[in-house]
């Protein structure tokens, strides 16, 4: 049964390449659009975006555990990772409602869960949602001109490649890009204010947004700020605020490059802002990403370096005071960096085949404790870099079937390796539109 799995995905990779379509489509990717997307409507739209998982590892979950990494097993999992239902509205006079809600592994319920504690080893059982019902944008705009428009609600905070592109079709692998997930909140959504507009004929985007800002009880060694979002109480604080920017040019043919930038103190957004007295937990992050795309060939290329402030005296107040909140409460770097670049290309561009079929590389670097504060705990398991090959199937521009094989590698190669098999079934599209 270990060989199965290889078998299936090579032999799946053959059966699809031998059963394309003839015709040629359309580029979907709204990013080749030379029009602001976000009013290419005239009354409404409905769309979504959606994902069916399967993945084989062959190793354990005690990669935090055990002194050699994770030890070799055989496991298996399938999942629905999102379902996301869009609704955009034009009220009339220039006003936008944009809406979106994300079911996250098949939305709540009670489940039971075995959760390794990464710093004593101790397994303890419990009781938690078994998904996500998520209101991931709820916003209105008032659409002055194509440079200036004003936005106000629950939106999408666009720091990374991942988190501005983030739809299945824009990304290759099964699963989103490690290098951004593993240390940014993903997708990343903040209630706020925005401004934002085209200009120069469309050749440049901006944003530009003040919104609420991260909880620093829930950084952690795994995901550094990634699980800092406000969510586990009913309202978000913004005594802390931050500013959120990003910048996009596509001014040269099949070439996008996106700058974004994000900046805010922390401390007093905590849930006892009390006991991070002394404190400011101030984030500021820095990302640079490229995209080119061509008649066959598609490139994508990411960096993204960020720095907390007063990681370990925060570190040791969680400890004291945030054991109770269900954050994962472990030691953080004081800086972390990831990088990334995957390229495919459409091997069916050399018939005339209105599917397509892309095998695709990618390489991943992402440490969580790129740099740690004086008298911190070493982390270097938290040192990772990830290899992956794969094939994403088009039979149509809104759906992609993907398999890929990933081997990751712990610590520089001191830990042992990791190796993932994935199959995706993937949708992203608007369904009707007036």
């Amino acid at each position: 049964m270990i060989k199965f799995y290889p078998i299936l995905f090579s032999a799946c990779a053959c059966l699809i390449a031998t059963n394309a379509i003839a015709a040629e489509p359309e580029l979907s990717d709204s990013t080749r659009q030379q029009t602001p997307y976000e009013w290419n409507f005239q009354k409404y739209r409905v769309g979504g975006y959606g994902e069916i998982l399967f993945q084989h590892m062959t190793y354990g979950t005690d990669r935090y555990i055990s002194p050699v990494g994770s030890t070799r097993d055989h496991r298996s999992e399938i999942s629905l990772p999102r379902a996301v239902f869009a609704f955009d509205y034009h009220l009339g006079k220039g006003w936008y409602l944009g809406t979106e809600i994300e079911f996250e592994y098949g939305g709540t319920g009670s489940t039971k869960e075995i959760e390794y504690n990464k710093e004593g080893g101790e397994i303890e059982t419990e009781i938690e949602k078994g998904g996500e019902v998520v209101l991931e944008q709820l916003h209105i705009t008032k659409r002055f001109f194509n440079a200036f428009n004003l936005r106000i609600g629950h939106m999408i905070v666009p720091i990374g490649l991942t988190n501005a592109h983030h739809e299945p079709n824009l990304f290759f692998g099964t699963v989103r890009p490690e290098s951004e997930t593993s240390l940014l909140p993903s997708t990343w959504h903040e209630t706020g204010i925005s401004i934002l507009g085209y200009f120069n004929r469309n050749r440049f985007r901006y944003e530009v947004m003040l919104v609420s800002g991260l909880d620093p009880n829930g950084f952690s060694s795994e995901n550094w700020i990634g699980s800092g979002r406000q969510k586990i109480f009913e309202v978000s604080k913004m005594t802390n605020p931050a500013v959120a920017a990003r910048l996009e040019y596509s001014g040269i043919r099949n070439l996008r490059l996106g700058l974004s930038g994000y900046y805010g103190n922390t401390a007093k957004n905590s849930s006892k802002p009390y006991a991070m007295a002394g404190v400011k937990g101030r984030v500021a992050l820095g990302s640079f990403d490229a995209q080119y795309w061509s008649r066959a060939l598609i490139v994508r290329a990411n960096l993204l370096y960020g720095t907390v402030s007063d990681a370990k005296a925060i570190y040791d107040i969680n400890r004291k005071y945030f054991n109770s909140t269900g954050y994962s409460i472990t030691p953080f770097g004081k800086a972390a960096l990831a990088y990334g670049a995957e390229a495919g290309y459409d091997i069916l561009s050399f018939f005339n085949c209105s599917s397509r079929l892309y095998p695709f590389v990618r390489y991943e670097y992402y440490n969580t404790a790129q740099a740690i504060d004086a008298g911190s705990q070493t982390l270097p398991r938290y040192k990772r870099d990830l290899f992956t090959v794969g094939i994403n199937y088009c039979p149509i521009p809104s759906l992609t079937l993907k398999f890929d094989y990933s081997y990751r590698r712990i610590g520089g190669n001191t830990y042992n390796s990791e190796d993932t098999f994935g199959i995706t079934l993937a949708y992203s599209g608007w369904f009707c539109s007036k």
